[in-house]
């Protein structure tokens, strides 16, 4: 009997549909050793963390780990809107802060009043302010006989608490979005120590009319520490258009020279004392009072500052995860594509929009102020892995890329791995909050290939995992995971 007689191929192949997938094309879903190891020794448990590695031009990741699970990304959140703000604005994009003159000049007066728009420029510092008002001194204009009127119209009031967030309504990072936003809303405060005089001497800079400081703080024999401020108790108190900040505790004079930033007035407030104590500065007057408004039709331009282009601010926001920058920044994408005074519904529209544009559809997304200064935000490490491997395919990644911390060299990566082989050879932006701790971006490894990575960890002892994440870096520059 003659039986019929296969390839031996044929008859192999059941068994190789079947078998696993092997080499570059098997998908790795468990954590890599060192990092479990590593986790293990943070006390977090692989199911509070997900992994994604992934060359950049690969369909498929080496690792994928809890990818789909949705996690609070912290300050990671800044690549979606810095990634949606390149392609949408462009790299070139800038900001503008107008002054208008409504009234008769002449003989260096204005009679009448000085209009103040914002366009929702987040670099609008002290120094480009300054800059602003010499232009109008320039125009000739001296005294100025009527009231200092700020636009604020071009995002739209919103009720911000700053203190919802951690109770620290002092601190900068809480400091809300504003049209009109200066100097962050911020006011350096410098401390002097004298040991002779046993007292400590407190200039803050810029130093707003209507604030006043109440300096009670004494000078110790104690060492200094790293967290030196969290003796010094500050007490804000508002007196009508005015605000007392009452500053207690105590102050080692072996720090010598400190400095630290402080929110104590509202937007109107702040722009409005700033802009006396550099008006005054630059010989001019203001005798009117501060209001509100939009600019008349009749105003006529006097000067106009100009922010740098988006692809320096991205850098800003992304190397130093400055949260106040990206509000401002998500805001700006709703009022350019809603055409009117941005809500933050505004702003997730048009984020959610150019993501399905892309393809890059993310049912899980929570974006809550576009910062990552959150506790409900929410993205998958395999979405957000997708947008990365997108934003390197864009034409923008040249200015995407370069905004990311450099592991080793820059940003708040600076000081991480510096003694590695991983130094200057990661772009990756870090986020961390209470319970949260991530990391996202690019790593170049020792053969040249560009690989994606992404690392989040939700969970009490997320904070610990920092020695995870590096662990994770220096095993994908190996190509050893």
């Amino acid at each position: 009997m003659n039986r019929l007689r296969l390839p031996v191929s044929l008859l192999l192949l059941p068994a190789l549909l079947l078998a696993p997938a092997t080499g570059r094309t098997q998908l790795d879903e468990r954590l890599p050793a060192p990092v479990a190891r590593a986790l293990k020794a943070a006390g977090v448990p692989p199911s509070a963390v997900a992994v994604v590695v992934q060359d950049v031009d690969a369909r498929m990741p080496r690792v994928s780990f809890n990818a789909e699970k949705p996690m609070n990304p912290a300050s990671v959140m800044k690549l979606v809107t810095t990634y949606a703000a390149l392609e949408l604005l462009g790299p070139a994009y800038t900001w503008k802060t107008e002054a208008y003159a409504q009234g008769s000049l002449g003989d260096g007066v204005l009679n009448g009043d000085l209009h103040l728009k914002g366009y929702g420029d987040p670099r609008l510092t002290v120094e480009n302010f300054w800059l602003l008002l010499r232009q109008i001194r320039a125009k000739g204009v001296r005294d100025i006989r009527g009231d200092l009127v700020l636009d604020r119209g071009h995002f739209a009031p919103a009720n911000h608490d700053p203190a919802r967030f951690d109770g620290e309504p002092l601190r900068p990072y809480n400091v809300g979005p504003d049209a009109l936003l200066l100097n962050y809303k911020s006011i350096r405060l410098d401390f002097a120590p004298d040991a002779g005089k046993k007292t400590v001497a407190i200039h803050a800079e810029p130093a707003p009319a209507q604030l006043d400081i109440v300096n009670l703080v004494k000078l110790t024999d104690a060492a200094c520490g790293n967290a030196w401020y969290e003796a010094i108790r500050m007490d804000l108190a508002h007196t009508g258009a005015a605000a007392r900040l009452i500053l207690t505790g105590t102050f080692p004079a072996a720090c010598g020279e400190k400095s630290r930033h402080v929110a104590a007035l509202d937007h109107p407030q702040f722009v409005a004392g700033v802009f006396r104590q550099l008006w005054a500065e630059l010989g001019g007057s203001i005798e009117g009072d501060l209001r509100e408004g939009a600019v008349p039709a009749a105003a006529r331009l006097l000067a106009r500052s100009e922010s740098p282009p988006l692809a320096e601010v991205v850098r800003e926001i992304n190397k130093y995860s400055n949260n106040v920058m990206a509000r401002q920044l998500y805001l700006t994408l709703g009022a350019e594509a809603a055409k009117r005074p941005a809500r933050i519904e505004d702003a997730e529209a048009a984020v959610r929009s150019w993501l399905a544009q892309k393809e890059l559809r993310m049912p899980e997304l929570v974006i809550e102020n576009g910062a990552g200064l959150s506790r409900s935000d929410r993205i998958g490490a395999e979405n957000l892995a997708r947008l990365l491997a997108a934003a390197y395919a864009s034409p923008v990644m040249p200015e995407f890329v370069a905004s990311l911390p450099l592991a080793g060299v820059d940003g708040t990566m600076r000081k991480r791995l510096g003694g590695n082989g991983v130094a200057g050879q990661a772009h990756v932006k870090t986020g961390y909050l209470d319970g949260a701790r991530a990391l996202a971006g690019y790593v170049l490894d020792r053969r040249g290939k560009r690989t994606i990575v992404v690392f989040l960890a939700n969970h009490p002892n997320a904070g610990a995992t920092k020695a995870a994440q590096d662990v994770l870096l220096a095993c994908v520059y190996e190509r050893s995971c």
